[in-house]
């Protein structure tokens, strides 16, 4: 039996090399769930939002039959598809995160645009899938296997190795640039910052910090001082090009 396939947009990044023009010939002796047909060629379920099998929209339950035209849409986080079945939940009203192990360095740059995220080093996978459905969280990561578990619902595949590039690829994807708020979480634990009197937590300051800067921020959490030291400028670099990824890729 035979069904052909064909794989729209980004997804075809997930094919092999051979498969990349997006159209495969599934050849198969026992009919399967599209869900499963779909992730055998590398294409996690939570890049998926449409699925047309000969020309109606169908869900993951979807059992592939012999002759099939089946074409697979990626993710419109941004659009209203009403008119057809979407295969995921409903994007997340409030935007938050989980990162494992492969993403640490985009942890600290998401926490420093104000945004809500989750990490450790070396956290099980059980433990990432649980805290991303259990506290509504995006998970974030280079490990397809993970975003293949079936109770994942909201994942994203991070394409970039550089963790520069990488924040400019989460703000395009998500669509964040009008949520950037900087310099409100702790870069070391998550927790949020508020302003304090340089009076109160003089005694904490080195002499010279003490001496050169009067505002200062402490985390609610973890009780760690920020003031805008000599680091400042490159922390600003990341802001500017986050606050700028999407008039990048419209010029792209």
């Amino acid at each position: 039996m035979r069904a052909d396939l064909r794989f729209y947009a980004e997804l075809k990044d997930f094919l092999a090399l051979k498969r990349r023009s997006g159209t495969v010939a599934h050849t198969f002796r026992v009919p399967g769930s599209v869900k499963d047909v779909i992730e055998s060629y590398g294409v996690p379920h939570t890049e998926v939002d449409v699925i047309l099998a000969n020309g109606e929209s169908v869900d993951f339950s979807y059992r592939v039959c012999d002759g099939d035209r089946i074409s697979i849409y990626p993710v419109f986080e941004a659009f209203e598809v009403t008119s057809l079945v979407r295969v995921r939940p409903k994007p997340l009203r409030e935007v938050r995160f989980v990162l494992d192990g492969h993403v640490g360095k985009l942890a600290r740059r998401l926490r420093l645009l104000g945004f809500d995220t989750r990490y450790a080093n070396d956290p099980s996978d059980d433990a990432l899938v649980d805290i991303s459905t259990s506290e509504r969280r995006i998970l974030l990561t280079r490990d397809l296997a993970l975003l293949k578990r079936r109770a994942v619902t909201h994942g994203y595949f991070v394409r970039s190795t550089n963790s520069d590039e990488q924040v400019g690829e989460i703000i395009r994807r998500f669509q964040l640039v009008d949520r950037i708020d900087p310099f409100t979480r702790c870069l070391s634990c998550n927790g949020l910052l508020e302003r304090v009197e340089k009076t109160a937590i003089a005694h904490r300051l080195p002499p010279k910090t003490r001496e050169l800067y009067d505002r200062y921020r402490m985390c609610t959490t973890c009780r760690r001082i920020y003031w805008r030291g000599a680091h400042h400028p490159s922390l600003d670099r990341i802001i500017a090009a986050a606050r700028g990824a999407e008039s990048q890729s419209e010029g792209a």
